[in-house]
């Protein structure tokens, strides 16, 4: 197993109690022409005044930016490299695309895949579109150093890889969703340099899984035929083959299903026609969706779609939802000037090719109501050089439904604050409703590119949850001023959390929190009574002053309802040091190597 590394990826008022609220909404006619009334948001505000526009039209085109092949599709390996050298290394470019490959057999292909890339089969089942071939990310842009390949995807494929095993080297932001590999699958770049992932879900690998330099990796509702090594926290829910629970050596934790889950909505073909795939929730779940066919679940027609393309503005988007359409955004990039608003129960809001949505003047980029089954999916949030208090909020404060039965999900819904250009806001994300799913997060304030720096990209707080029964599975919080998570609600749930504490302050005073050194990566408060995470690390690389003590990663009350398995801090290459692991338990983190300190359970 290589060493693992000596510096890091370059990557990565609580509410009152909460009241019931009826959200209404009213069926609008699909003429030519319709009135709009002044609509009420899932806030209570006043929308926008009254006004004619024109009906928004379901389905449609996919746009310039989605790519489809069919096996007898000339030149597919040409236009694959196409896109392939000019996303290689685009890191904070703006083009997006999405390759979508219809049902059949395609041989002789290596998809390599870059930036703000997705690749997804067409097919209802994974195995309705096989490779002779591979679907490749590896490291030669950035001389073998894997830790910033971030923002692409892969999903619902089969693969036979060429060599018998697929190389998939990735860090944050690049989900690996709905695949069957048959043979081995890789994670490492070649050479076996850094790499600081991921993600899998709903995947079958059936043979390998070699993560070897990867810092850390979550694989959930999953089957794969073995796992071969862990750095530093390797996390494991519902996974069939999966290593058995062993923390801290080596690094593996394990639970055998995972609590509750709701598998990705995702584009197919039903003949000739397209529609969107909305699997059912699953209660202690294990193994792949799709083992015995199609899994339980609703597909919506794409005219029951507004199709969103690049030139939609906000006002075009919610006269949709208004009307009664679902929101399929394809590979863009879009400025709103008003916050996309969703309060109708069960719209599914979901992207493709790494959709990118920048909010305009400070507004919050996307509300939702505190309704049930909102799908939020494949979005990346790009804050904009105006200070939002918010990017994203899930239900209005105080809110208090049940959705326990059919709830909100977030997934591979990610949030970048600079990097791509200045970018402020105050908290990325917040949970106001209770029971919601958050399946894959990456909230991330820039350490590198254009427009970052201590006050240049401020974020004090990443993710805020005030709901109750908030479960999280796969949270990558990083570099935040201040804290990084903050958890209010009651038995809220995390399995697996990665993060890193903000390379750039300036020194110990920029992070004093009152008589505390420095904020905590996940704070639970102390009115929390019931709590609990498994698989969760943060680490520290202050590398403007090293001498920066972190008193702790992790900060809880003391309550016997409030628990944590395998807790791990990390000091890289020395820069900085964790005191404790949480609150004051756990040995310090010391010395000019990268040292990890762990404590197996707490309290």
């Amino acid at each position: 197993m290589p060493v693992p590394p000596t510096a890091p990826h370059s990557g990565a008022t609580p509410p009152g109690r909460r009241r019931s609220r009826a959200l209404g909404f009213a069926a609008l006619a699909v003429s030519l022409l319709m009135a709009v009334p002044t609509a009420q948001t899932a806030f209570g505000e006043e929308a926008r005044d009254s006004q004619e526009i024109q009906a928004v039209p379901g389905g449609g085109d996919l746009g310039p930016n989605v790519h489809v092949f069919d096996p007898s599709t000339p030149g597919i390996q040409g236009k694959v490299d196409e896109i392939f050298r000019k996303q290689e290394s685009a890191q904070f470019g703006l083009d997006r695309h999405a390759l979508l490959f219809k049902p059949g057999t395609y041989d002789d292909i290596n998809a390599q895949i870059g930036f703000y890339t997705s690749i997804a089969g067409l097919g209802l089942h994974p195995n309705d579109t096989t490779f002779n071939g591979d679907v490749t990310v590896d490291a030669g842009w950035f001389d073998g150093n894997a830790t910033q390949n971030f923002w692409r995807s892969a999903e619902n494929l089969t693969l036979n890889p060429v060599n018998g095993t697929n190389r998939w080297a990735v860090s944050q932001a690049a989900p690996f969703r709905r695949m069957h590999v048959k043979g081995g699958l890789n994670l490492a770049p070649d050479g076996y340099g850094w790499a600081s992932g991921g993600y899998i879900a709903d995947s079958k690998i059936d043979g390998e899984v070699g993560p070897y330099s990867q810092q850390q990796w979550y694989t959930r509702d999953s089957s794969v035929g073995g796992w071969t090594n862990g750095v530093w926290n390797m996390t494991f829910s519902g996974v069939e083959g999966a290593p058995a629970n062993s923390f801290p050596e080596p690094p593996y934790t394990t639970l055998d299903t995972t609590p509750i889950s709701r598998e990705k909505p995702f584009l197919y073909l039903d003949g000739d026609d397209y529609k969107v795939f909305v699997p059912q929730k699953r209660e202690n779940a294990r193994g792949v969706s799709w083992a015995d066919g199609t899994p339980p679940g609703e597909s919506i027609p794409l005219d029951q779609f507004y199709v969103v393309k690049e030139g939609a503005d906000a006002a075009t988007i919610n006269a949709a939802v208004e009307q009664g359409l679902h929101l399929l955004f394809t590979p863009g990039v879009y400025h709103v000037d008003e916050t996309i608003t969703i309060d109708r129960p069960d719209t599914v809001a979901l992207g493709i090719g790494l959709a990118t949505i920048i909010p305009d003047n400070g507004v919050t980029a996307i509300k939702v109501g505190d309704v049930d089954g909102v799908k939020l999916a494949g979005l990346l949030v790009d804050a904009g050089p105006v200070n939002s208090e918010t990017l994203i909020e899930v239900g209005p404060q105080g809110a208090s439904a049940d959705h326990a039965a059919n709830p909100t999900s977030l997934q591979d819904v990610f949030v970048r604050i600079g990097g791509a250009g200045p970018g402020k806001a105050t908290t990325s994300i917040v949970v106001n409703s209770d029971d919601v799913i958050i399946d894959h997060t990456w909230v991330w304030r820039a350490d590198h590119g254009e427009g970052w720096g201590w006050e240049t990209n401020r974020a004090d707080y990443g993710v805020r949850v005030n709901g109750d029964d908030v479960l999280a599975t796969g949270l990558f919080v990083e570099h935040f001023n201040k804290y990084d998570v903050e958890w209010y609600g009651e038995r809220g749930r995390t399995i697996f959390f990665q993060n890193e504490k903000a390379y750039d302050a300036p020194n110990q005073e920029a992070i004093q929190n009152g008589d505390t050194k420095g904020y905590a990566a996940y704070r639970v408060d102390d009115s929390v009574e019931q709590h609990e995470g498994w698989g969760m690390g943060s680490y520290c690389y202050y590398n403007v002053d090293p001498t920066i003590v972190q008193e702790h990663g992790f900060k809880a009350p003391v309550k016997p309802g409030v628990k944590f398995h395998h807790l791990i801090v990390v000091s890289l290459g020395g820069n900085g040091q964790f005191e404790h692991v949480i609150n004051d338990i756990g040995a310090p983190t010391s010395g000019t190597e990268t040292v990890p300190s762990q404590v197996v359970n707490f309290p």
